[in-house]
């Protein structure tokens, strides 16, 4: 008796990896399909750069972004949106040292 309900469960184990393995080789696919969309929607509407975040003009595209743009509402404020603490500043700076490369 024990032996039969040992081989029910492997059975239902390996049919439940199948249907894994299935649904896994499927969402892959589907993955593949999106990222193609993407890429032709970014050919078409000729798009620079990503957009991390949509809040502040600084924290949109950091590649694009001016040093002080920050602190040009409120020079002596607080950064008040969450992006800006979580985006590391630029390693170069704004003046780089000599010996940098």
């Amino acid at each position: 008796m024990k032996h039969r309900v040992f081989l029910a469960l492997i059975a239902l184990e390996s049919a439940a990896l199948v249907a894994l393995a299935l649904s896994g080789a499927a969402a892959v696919q589907a993955g593949r399909e999106e990222e193609r969309e993407k890429r032709e929607t970014v050919t078409r509407l000729m798009l620079t750069d990503l957009a991390l975040w949509t809040e502040a003009r600084y924290t949109r595209n950091p590649s694009q972004a001016d040093f002080f743009s920050a602190f040009q509402d409120s020079p002596s404020s607080l950064d008040h949106f969450p992006a800006g603490s979580i985006l590391a500043p630029s390693r170069t700076g704004m003046f780089p040292s000599p010996n940098a490369r």
